[in-house]
């Protein structure tokens, strides 16, 4: 793997469509090198104290660790959601060309 530490964003929203042009800015501004939308999840979830059953959309959101505050930022200033599910997951092992290809594709 690439010697910069990288991390696969997740992040949910009411619709993949909301989350592709959300991951399409974060590219375009070398923030991710790409992201993998899934269209449909289930999110089962407490909220208010209540339990909800929703139907989300998720992205894979692939990166180098040192950008994922700026994700956040970016997320808590464009997400629809309140408090936006972001979460970061360290890699622990890459495909030595794909890590490479992550760490070019993003601002270092």
């Amino acid at each position: 793997m690439a010697e910069e530490s990288l991390v696969t964003v997740t992040i949910t929203a009411e619709t993949a469509e909301w989350l592709a042009e959300f991951t399409r800015r974060l590219v375009a501004d070398r923030l991710a090198a790409c992201g993998n939308i899934v269209p449909a999840v289930r999110s089962i979830y407490s909220w208010n104290g209540e339990v909800q059953d929703d139907a989300e959309a998720l992205v894979l959101i692939h990166t180098r660790a040192s950008l994922v505050d700026a994700i956040i930022r970016r997320a808590d200033d464009e997400h629809p959601y309140d408090t936006p599910q972001v979460l970061a997951v360290p890699l622990t092992g890459a495909h030595p060309g794909y890590a490479a290809w992550v760490v070019e594709q993003t601002i270092g």
